[in-house]
Parts: structure tokens; sequence; C-alpha cells
């Protein structure tokens, strides 16, 4: 091969490695949040109230969903100021109960929450508050489906219970990439809120060590 040749080759795949680095979920604004304990691919965080575009995930009777894209159409500008909204990270997935539907949903920007949000068009896209607080959480590579989710799900639970902390029923994943990203490098992660109650304080207290910083955390919410 010519040095030509290799000059032209070394400059493709540059080319493709920043474009794709430039569509990843680096190149997006991401919820905040703050990592108060970490143990190889748990971690415990705290993190604010934020603001979220959502749709529910039920499929119609053709098995279809269409809930990104109805989110991805709202951002786009179909909402009552046509206003587009940028894209952020993650992808917030409600897991789906006896009571109520699956959920999807996109962070609005900090800028856009902190000032007039825009109205949806469609009445299937809401905004709602997804309320603040700790969240015990697993991160893993590969494809997001079923199995993947449910094997992470069952892990985390596995985790909290050995803390001694006290897990809600649901949980949620979260998605951080663009389907064209390769699984070993897919940011993907399952998320359960922690209850701040009194019976998880004394089985922190009394049953295991807990890092301090998660224990007067959840003994804040009691009050």
């Amino acid at each position: 091969m010519s040095t030509k040749s290799v000059l032209i080759c070394i400059a493709i795949a540059a080319a493709l490695f920043f474009g794709w680095k430039l569509t990843s979920s680096s190149a997006y604004e991401s919820a905040e949040y703050t990592v108060l304990e970490k143990s190889d691919a748990y971690e415990i965080r705290e993190y604010p109230d934020l603001m979220l575009a959502a749709t529910n995930m039920k499929a119609d009777r053709q098995r279809e969903d269409g809930s990104f894209m109805r989110l991805f159409r709202y951002i786009s500008g179909d909402n009552d100021n046509s206003q587009k909204v940028a894209m952020t990270t993650p992808v917030f997935m409600e897991s789906e109960s006896n009571r109520t539907d699956g959920q999807m949903g996109f962070v609005l920007p900090a800028e856009v929450a902190s000032s007039r949000v825009p109205e949806p068009n469609s009445e299937r896209v809401e905004i709602k508050k997804r309320a603040g607080g700790l969240f015990a959480v697993i991160r893993f590579n590969g494809r997001m489906n079923r199995e993947s989710v449910e094997s992470a799900e069952a892990s985390l639970r596995e985790w909290i219970a050995s803390k001694g902390l006290v897990a809600a029923e649901q949980f949620e994943s979260a998605g951080y990439d663009p389907p064209w990203t390769p699984g070993r490098f897919r940011r993907n992660e399952v998320l359960i809120r922690l209850l701040p109650t009194a019976e998880a304080t004394v089985q922190q207290s009394e049953s295991v060590e807990i890092d301090k910083t998660t224990e007067l955390k959840l003994a804040e919410q009691t009050k």
C-alpha cells in the first residue's frame, strides 16, 4: 500500500471516529447528579428535580410504540412555540406496572427547564417533574433489551438488600447512546429509588456498615 493510500485510510478512520464522538452521548448535555457512594458497577446517586418531556410506551394494535419519535418531534419543534429543544442524555424509561403504563422521558436542558417550557402539541406528550432523591444505580454495556434490564434489576436489588437499604417497587432504565453506538461502548443503567424511611435508617445502623453520607441523606428525607 502506498504512502498516499495509508494517509487516506488514516484520514477516513479519523473522520469516522470524530463523527461518532460528535454524535455519541458525550456530545449532549447530561442530567446532573452527585455520586455519594460507588462500588464496582454500582452507585448511590443524589439527583435534583428534573423536568421531562414524557410519553407512554404502550404499543398499539399493530404492536408499534412510537414513543421515541413522539418525543423527538416535540424537541424538533412540535410544540406551542415551534421551539427546537436540544437533545440530552439519558433517555429515561419507567417500567410498566399493574397500575400504570410504562413511560419514556427526555430530560429537558437546564436552560429550558428554568424558563418557559414549550407545551407539546401532541396530547400523548406531557411535561412532568421527575422528583429528585437518592437512587441506587447499576451500569452495564451491550444492547438494552428485556433480558439485560431484568438481569441488571435483579443484581441491583440484591446489592441494595445487602446494604440494608429499602428500595422502591418501580425501577427505571436509562440509555445514553444513539442506536449506531457499538454494544461494547454503550452506556446503559437501571435506577431504583431508595425510600427515605425510618425502617431503612434502623437497618443501616444495626445490620451493615454504610457510607455515612448516604445515611445522612436518607435521614434528612425522613424529616
